[in-house]
């Protein structure tokens, strides 16, 4: 049985920061299918969060973080040496960082919804 949920993060598969921001957004149009970050995609347009992923998160009862891959790196990573691929969703408890959803299962999912009936279905 799971410890109880402290927090999701969820860890986007791009860097932070203005540049890096603006160069997702232009691979988003230009190779869409060749985007590297699938939680970009499901949780955010080309500017602006997604209005059902906003709703979702705001009214949720379970705190939620989120990182882009530098930044998770320098929190957790350098502490405690995590090494996951990018992106994914993880799980705080008192256990540490547990894997709620790989990288590959992110690849699968074709829209918004999916991504919430998975959160959901997987943190009970």
């Amino acid at each position: 049985m799971r410890e109880p949920v402290e927090k999701l993060i969820f860890v986007y598969n791009a860097d932070s920061g203005k540049i890096s921001a603006f160069l997702d957004s232009v691979r988003k149009v230009v190779a869409p299918d060749n985007y590297d970050c699938q939680l970009c995609g499901l949780t955010y347009g080309l500017v602006n969060e997604k209005k059902a992923w906003k709703v979702f998160r705001t009214s949720f009862n379970i705190p939620m973080t989120f990182l882009h891959r530098d930044e998770f790196e320098r929190v957790y990573k350098s502490k405690f040496g995590y090494k996951f691929t990018y992106p994914v969703v993880l799980v705080e408890s008192n256990n540490g960082l547990e894997l709620l959803i790989t990288t590959e299962e992110l690849n699968t999912l074709k829209n918004t919804s999916q991504l919430i009936e998975l959160v959901k279905e997987r943190v009970g």
